[in-house]
């Protein structure tokens, strides 16, 4: 990403708000930090096609494996964006070696819980603070179309974008719900790609 100012630095914005979330999960510590985020999790799962169990699990997981990737290696943890929804780990974001993208699958194995591990990492240079910020449109354009289209239940579904490419995850009401999402991600400028791992409520969960 390189070097600058940190609020012009992408990796630094994402890490910054992260550092105090994962040094907690590293210490296991703040009974009441946990219950918050547990409390939350939990009001948003009410409205979602996931239970709260589950909820509340993934967000264990993701916070565990934040924890993990900061103890290894910051880079990593900067470099690398989680989602987490019934177990399934999928992962996000531009590494600078194949090694990078192995370790990373490897620490989301350690954690319990883990259902799935999705490994989408690019290997890449490309990135930089215009690539970032076309992509974080991207995703808030994407985000803006599902919310105000009322064929779609938008709580369901995570959305990262990589280098012009949207990931998915999530669950779907059904089949053309999740193909009025699929052409809301296709016809954004800038999107080359859009690569799904969305599953169909009703479908057994992994």
């Amino acid at each position: 990403m390189g070097g600058g100012v940190i609020g012009h630095d992408p990796a630094m914005m994402r890490l910054m708000p992260m550092l105090l979330l994962a040094a907690l999960a590293g210490a296991g510590c703040s009974p009441v930090g946990v219950a918050v985020g547990a409390g939350a999790t939990a009001g948003i799962a009410v409205a979602q096609e996931r239970s709260v169990g589950d909820a509340i699990s993934d967000l264990s997981i993701k916070t565990e494996l934040n924890a993990l990737m900061i103890g290894r290696d910051p880079t990593l943890f900067s470099d690398v964006s989680l989602d987490v929804i019934e177990g399934r780990v999928l992962m996000t974001g531009d590494v600078k070696t194949p090694d990078d993208r192995v370790e990373a699958v490897k620490l989301a194995w350690q954690i319990e819980g883990v259902k799935e591990v999705i490994n989408e990492l690019q290997v890449t240079d490309r990135g930089g603070i215009a690539n970032y910020l076309q992509d974080a449109w991207i995703s808030t354009r994407l985000r803006s179309n599902l919310t105000f289209d009322r064929e779609i239940a938008a709580i369901n579904y995570n959305i990262e974008t990589v280098n012009g490419v949207v990931y998915l995850i999530g669950i779907a009401q059904n089949q053309p719900e999740l193909d009025r999402v699929l052409a809301h991600a296709r016809t954004i400028s800038h999107v080359e790609k859009v690569v799904s791992h969305v599953r169909l409520k009703g479908a057994n969960p992994p």
